[in-house]
């Protein structure tokens, strides 16, 4: 196994290089419901490891259970496959705006440590049912009440030990938690104009008896070459290939890349990252009198925003910058008829959808409720069967602002769950789940976000 940094960052801020850590643009999140792979974010704790004899790969299931086993990725495709749209989240998003405050310890994420992506495999209460686990269980007959997920990749917070996290065995084992062991990430077919030509040349060209003939002189090598050329995509380094865990609802932390091992426990895991990191405090504390063994490790993440987009109108004329500065030196009227486009995604852990977004461009004095949607062409309804319950809702609204001001915006959780006023109510020295409102300035004449 090599062990090598990630290159593949042309869209990407890269934040950090060694562990390699970076978010797309801004302007680039909200452009697709799913995300694209090339915009998702990318959060290591260590250098990306390699996997490079996908034959031999297997991942060891043991602990707290009667019966060890290990699983090749040729038995984790024989079970049942499922597609789940789920967003992931850093702890860490919009830690920017913490540090603003007073200095916390992390990445500096702006606002895009988040993507939403259709994750494809077997889900884990399945995987576990093979090792004589049933759906449904709170704790194994060897008091195993807890899954460790032990990545391949290696971090010096572990002293050069893998990475690794857990979940509750009843998260673990609830098919509704849709806790996936994914190796498809936003799965569709791909097709190169070599492989077409092929198969066209194949079927056109050749009479029946000939196209037999050849397909079976050629099975092995062209069988291969369709596969890796139609069959769909497999996750790519960056995101856990060749197997990860993916945990909705949850703060990233514990959605494991790179799995190796899975351990039935009695206790949660131990690891750096579950005791150690990833833990929220109230603002009295600093590293002088931290305690860490009086927090729990971070699960759910708390209704979160961000709003994106923000554009001017003059008089249905959708501008921004220099245009909107030319239209009111031609006519200063034109400065008491604005309009502002505002529109950002919202999502909540836990499987909670969301009840709505609220807009104020006064300070929070007057809100507007805007519009929100996940699927084009399909009314969104906060936990109905029709939305996407792991995934976040896009939100827009177009309303009249008379000056220049500061755009406000916070979300509300079907659980009545809403985010908090102001960042300093809720800073941690390590500027995790900043879910405080989003303030978007902006001025005559253009817009800063």
């Amino acid at each position: 196994m090599e062990i090598e940094l990630s290159c593949n960052s042309y869209a990407f801020e890269s934040l950090t290089v060694e562990p390699f850590n970076a978010e797309p643009p801004r302007s680039a999140l909200i452009s697709s419901y799913v995300t694209p792979v090339d915009f998702f974010y990318k959060r290591n704790h260590g250098p990306i490891p390699i996997v490079d004899d996908i034959e031999s790969y297997y991942v060891s299931i043991c602990g707290l259970i009667e019966n060890s086993k290990d699983l090749f990725m040729r038995d984790i495709r024989m079970l049942r496959k499922y597609n789940i749209t789920a967003t992931l989240q850093c702890a860490g998003n919009r830690r920017t705006a913490m540090s603003n405050v007073r200095t916390v310890k992390g990445v500096g994420w702006d606002v895009s440590a988040i993507g939403n992506a259709v994750w494809s495999g077997a889900k884990l209460a399945d995987v576990l049912e093979l090792v004589g686990i049933p759906n449904l269980t709170s704790v194994t007959r060897s008091g195993g009440k807890h899954v460790e997920f032990v990545s391949i990749d290696k971090c010096k917070e572990e002293n050069g030990g893998p990475y690794k996290a857990s979940i509750p065995l009843s998260q673990a084992t609830n098919p509704e938690a849709d806790v996936l062991l994914a190796y498809e990430m936003n799965g569709e077919a791909q097709y190169s104009v070599v492989a077409l030509f092929l198969v066209v040349w194949a079927t056109s060209c050749l009479n029946p008896v000939e196209l037999t003939s050849w397909l079976t002189l050629n099975s092995n090598a062209y069988s291969k070459f369709f596969l890796s050329i139609i069959m769909p995509k497999p996750l790519n380094r960056d995101h856990g290939y060749p197997l990860r865990v993916v945990v909705p609802g949850v703060i990233g932390a514990r959605s494991v890349k790179w799995l190796d091992t899975i351990n039935i426990l009695a206790e949660e895991c131990q690891g750096f990252f579950m005791q150690k990191d990833y833990k929220m405090f109230p603002p009295s504390v600093n590293w002088d009198n931290i305690n860490w063994k009086s927090r729990r490790p971070l699960m759910d993440f708390p209704v979160q925003h961000n709003t994106e987009t923000c554009w001017l109108t003059v008089r249905n004329l959708l501008t921004r910058g220099r245009e909107c500065d030319e239209a009111w030196k031609a006519d200063p009227q034109l400065l008491y008829n604005l309009q502002a486009k505002v529109s950002g995604y919202a999502v909540s852990g836990g499987g909670r959808g969301i009840e709505r977004v609220d807009i104020s461009v006064d300070g929070g004095k007057n809100w507007v409720e805007a519009s929100r949607y996940q699927k084009t062409g399909i009314p969104y309804i906060a936990d109905h069967m029709s939305s996407d319950k792991w995934a976040w809702v896009f939100f827009e609204v177009i309303i009249d602002i008379p000056h220049s001001t500061q755009i406000v915006a916070k979300a509300v959780d079907t659980a009545a769950n809403v985010q908090p006023e102001s960042v300093e109510t809720i800073w941690n020295l390590r500027g995790v789940l900043n879910t405080s409102w989003h303030r978007v300035q902006v001025r005559v004449g253009h817009s800063n976000m």
